[in-house]
């Protein structure tokens, strides 16, 4: 959590500087629910990412599809920096950064996205019954899911848990997972905002991999386990990755400027590119533009619809009126 990345939209200027170094802004976030809660969440349809040129679809490697603007009257609704979808897209789970979930279906109408139905907040939960909120893993940034095991990256204690998902499922008993030391040194508000695991059939062979903020890599698990680092440009800085079916990664980076407020790019990094020791770069498969309705992407998502790879992003809203809860598509040209 720095300056560049919330803090100015929820308090402004100086103000904010003040509550990004004394850690006050995170008193800003609701709290989580104490148990499952069903809420009601408005989606606002969004038929054209450029709205100077409504009639392009095509944006760099991607054609956009659709997407949502969602809203909800519940406090504890938003804040969303991590996300994943099913294999056939229809289930959705978001992490929110004050340690809950948002769980719901994903709704279309002629193939396009057209809101949530059934969307659940449920607080993370540590295997000893403390609700992660109330525990020092309170700051939750980055999730992957892979079978039976939901992973849920941690900032300021800088850590990564791992959950079970039941056949329901519902993401139950927390518990932290051996990191390497030099996560746990990490800057206190640029730790591991993107987690990922690799197929099987890649060269990482499932193994977790995260990044933090400033572009340190860590292969978390598996015998390749080591460091390497993602060469940053353009004031770019990493929010999330997502593995494609192959085993190349997609990486969404996010800027923010006083003046042009939040861009965002992705990225895709070669299978074999990501191993220990490595200095790691990548083709641009999309940057936005100040047309494009995009906010301060965090989440991002990868599955497939037929022939169609589709590319999910959503948006981290960090529980301010100044900012919005966007669910974005894409399809991977080529």
């Amino acid at each position: 959590m720095r300056l560049t990345r919330r803090n100015f939209l929820i308090g402004g200027g100086a103000a904010a500087a003040t509550m990004a170094c004394t850690g006050v802004a995170l008193a800003q976030r609701p709290q989580a629910f104490r148990g499952a809660t069903s809420i009601d969440v408005e989606a606002r349809p969004i038929s054209r990412l450029s709205t100077t040129d409504p009639d392009r679809s095509r944006f760099g490697a991607l054609m956009f599809r659709s997407g949502v603007d969602l809203r909800s009257r519940v406090s504890a609704f938003g804040g969303f920096s991590g996300l994943w979808r099913s294999p056939d897209g229809q289930d959705l789970i978001a992490l929110a950064d004050n340690a809950q979930v948002l769980k719901a279906r994903v709704e279309t109408s002629d193939g396009r996205l057209s809101g949530l139905s059934n969307p659940v907040l449920s607080p993370l939960i540590l295997s000893n019954g403390v609700p992660l909120r109330r525990s020092r893993y309170y700051d939750t940034e980055s999730f992957a899911l892979a079978g039976n095991a939901a992973y849920v990256g941690v900032e300021r204690n800088h850590a990564v848990i791992k959950f079970e998902r039941t056949d329901s499922g519902s993401i139950i008993r927390g518990v932290p997972i051996p990191v390497p030391e030099a996560v746990k040194d990490l800057p206190s508000n640029g730790g591991l905002e993107a987690l990922g695991v690799a197929p099987r059939r890649s060269p990482l062979n499932g193994a977790l991999v995260g990044i933090a903020e400033g572009g340190s890599g860590f292969i978390l698990t598996g015998p390749r386990q080591g460091t390497f680092e993602i060469v940053l440009s353009g004031g770019y800085a990493v929010t999330d990755l997502a593995f494609l079916p192959e085993g190349d990664a997609v990486l969404l980076e996010r800027r923010f400027s006083l003046f042009g407020f939040f861009g965002c790019r992705l990225r895709r990094i070669e299978a074999a590119a990501l191993k220990a020791g490595a200095s790691v770069d990548g083709a641009v498969l999309y940057e936005s533009e100040a047309s494009h309705q995009v906010d301060n992407m965090e989440g991002l998502a990868i599955h497939k619809e037929g022939r169609d790879t589709v590319l999910s992003l959503i948006s981290d809203d960090n529980f301010s009126s100044l900012q919005k809860t966007v669910l974005l598509e894409f399809s991977l040209l080529g």
